[in-house]
C-alpha cells in the first residue's frame, strides 16, 4: 500500500514536470492533463530510473550485502554468534589433534563428506529426483568408491606395518593391497552400469549433468584430502601448521576488516577489504615464525607415523627440529630504552621454512576463497550450507584449507625430504611386495652376504 501511494506521488510530480516542458515547446497548455497524462505513460520506462521517486528500500536480511562490516549495523551481532563458532571450532579441532594421527584421519573423512553433501545438494532438482528413485544412492556409490581408492593408496603400508606380527592378518592385507586396484576398478564400473541403465527418456540431459557434477566433486574433495593425510603421516607439523596459519588468517581478516576495513579488495567478495587482507598477510607470517617454533619442539608432532596405532611417538627429530642458537648484534642490546634481557636467541631450521607457508597461506591461499565466492555467486546462494553459526557450511571453511594442503605436500617433498634411499624405505618396499616365505628367504641370503664381508675383513 506503500509503495502504491508512493507511485501515484511520483507519477504527480512527473505530470507537473512534462506539463511545464511542453508548454515550454507548445505542445499544449497545462490545462490539457489528458494529453500530458498520455505522454507520461509512453515514457515512464525511462522515468523509472530516477531515484527520488523509485529508490528501493533494502531489507533487513541484506542491509551488510555490498557494505562492509565497519558500516554494518548488525556487526557485533554477527560477530558474536561468529565468535562463538569459531571458538567451538578450534577448540574441537585442538582435542583431535592431541588425541593422535587416527583421529585426525577421521576428522578429514567426515569434512569430506559434509563437503561432498552441500556439493551435492547445489545442482540438486527435487522435481527430477522423484522420478529417478536411488539416483541419489549413486552418486554416494562413486564417493566411497573413490575414497577406497584414494585412502587404499594412502594408508596400505601403514596398514601392513601395523599387522606385520600376526601372519593370517598379514596375508589376508597383503591380498587386499595387490588387488585393491582391481577391486576399485570393478566398483566403479558397476556404478558406471548402474546409471546406464537407469537413464530415462526426458531425463537425459539432467542425469548427464549430475554425473558429470559428481566427478567433479571427487576431483574436488579427494585431491586435497589425499594430499592433507600424507601431510598427516609425514607428521601432524606438517599439517597442523598450515591448517593453523589459515585459521589465523581468516580470523584476523574477519578482525581487521571489521574495525578498519574501508577499500574494497574484490568484486567478488565484497566485504573483502584491503585493510583486512594486508592486517591479516602480516599477522600470519609473524605468527607461521613464532608457531613453527612453538610446535617443532614436541616429539609427537613431528615424528612421522608408519602404522595404524595410536601411541605417542618418540624419535630423532631430524636437523629441522633442532635448535640453532644465534647471538643477537650488539647494537640490539646495547638499546638501553628496549632493556633486552636476551644475548642470543634459540631458532628451529623449519621457521625458515614456516615463512614461505605463512606467505602463501596470507597471499595465495585466500583465493582459494575468492574462487568459491564466484562459484557461489554462480549459483546464486549465499554459503555452500548452514551446519556452521554465522560461518554458512563447511565448505565454506574449507576453501583455503584445499589450496593449502596442496601447496604443503608439494613444499614438503620438494624442498624438506631428503633425497636418496633411506633404510626405512627399502623396508617399507619389502613388507610391501614380497610375502613372508619371501622375506625369510631375503633374511638368510642377507645374513650370509654380510657374514662373507665379514669373513673377508
Amino acid at each position: 500500500m506503500c509503495f502504491f501511494f508512493r507511485q501515484l506521488t511520483c507519477k504527480r510530480k512527473i505530470i507537473m514536470l512534462l506539463s511545464h516542458q511542453l508548454v515550454l515547446l507548445g505542445f499544449g497548455t497545462v490545462n490539457d492533463p489528458v494529453r500530458i497524462f498520455s505522454f507520461a505513460n509512453k515514457e515512464i520506462f525511462f522515468l523509472h530510473k530516477i531515484q527520488t521517486c523509485y529508490q528501493v528500500v533494502p531489507e533487513p536480511s541484506k542491509a551488510n550485502g555490498g557494505n562492509f562490516l565497519v558500516d554494518d549495523r548488525n556487526k557485533y551481532k554477527s560477530m558474536w554468534i561468529r565468535t562463538h563458532s569459531t571458538v567451538w571450532m578450534i577448540g574441537g579441532f585442538a582435542l583431535i589433534v592431541y588425541m593422535g594421527h587416527l583421529y585426525i584421519t577421521a576428522m578429514v573423512v567426515v569434512i569430506q563428506i559434509f563437503m561432498a553433501k552441500e556439493l551435492f545438494n547445489l545442482l540438486r532438482k527435487a522435481h527430477e529426483d522423484r522420478h529417478l528413485p536411488g539416483f541419489r544412492l549413486l552418486n554416494w556409490h562413486f564417493f566411497f568408491t573413490a575414497m577406497l581408492f584414494v585412502y587404499g593408496r594412502l594408508l596400505s603400508q601403514p596398514l601392513v606395518n601395523t599387522v606385520t606380527s600376526d601372519k593370517f592378518l598379514y596375508q589376508f592385507v597383503s591380498n587386499l593391497i595387490k588387488y585393491h586396484m582391481a577391486i576399485c576398478y570393478f566398483s566403479y564400473i558397476a556404478g558406471f552400469m548402474w546409471f546406464i541403465l537407469t537413464l530415462k527418456k526426458k531425463m537425459y540431459k539432467y542425469q548427464f549433468g549430475q554425473y558429470a557434477w559428481t566427478h567433479m566433486i571427487l576431483i574436488v574433495v579427494f585431491t586435497q584430502s589425499s594430499f592433507t593425510v600424507a601431510n598427516i603421516f609425514e607428521g601432524i607439523f606438517w599439517f597442523l601448521l598450515p591448517a593453523s596459519l589459515i585459521i589465523i588468517n581468516d580470523i584476523f581478516a574477519y578482525i581487521f576488516g571489521f574495525f578498519f576495513g574501508r577499500t574494497p579488495l574484490i568484486k567478488l567478495s565484497p566485504k573483502k577489504t584491503w585493510e583486512g587482507f594486508i592486517g591479516a598477510s602480516v599477522t600470519t607470517i609473524i605468527s607461521a615464525f613464532v608457531l613453527a617454533n612453538i610446535l617443532g619442539r614436541f616429539k609427537w608432532l613431528t615424528c612421522p607415523r608408519k602404522d595404524l596405532s595410536t601411541g605417542w611417538l618418540q624419535c630423532d627429530p631430524g636437523p629441522l627440529f633442532k635448535p640453532e642458537h644465534h647471538t643477537l648484534p650488539g647494537w640490539i642490546t646495547q638499546w638501553t630504552f628496549l632493556q633486552f634481557p636476551w644475548k642470543e636467541i634459540s631458532i628451529l631450521p623449519v621457521q625458515w621454512h614456516a615463512l614461505c607457508f605463512g606467505l602463501f597461506a596470507s597471499i595465495i591461499a585466500p583465493f582459494g576463497g575468492f574462487f568459491a565466492s564466484g562459484f557461489k555467486r554462480a549459483f546464486k546462494i549465499k554459503d555452500f550450507g548452514d551446519s556452521i553459526p554465522g560461518h554458512g557450511g563447511i565448505t565454506d571453511r574449507m576453501d583455503c584449507q584445499m589450496v593449502m594442503a596442496v601447496f604443503a605436500y608439494i613444499y614438503h617433498q620438494s624442498f624438506v625430504v631428503r633425497e636418496g634411499i633411506s633404510v626405512e624405505m627399502i623396508m617399507d618396499q619389502i613388507l610391501t611386495n614380497l610375502n613372508f616365505e619371501e622375506q625369510q628367504t631375503l633374511f638368510m641370503k642377507l645374513g650370509q652376504i654380510l657374514q662373507e664381508r665379514l669373513g673377508h675383513a
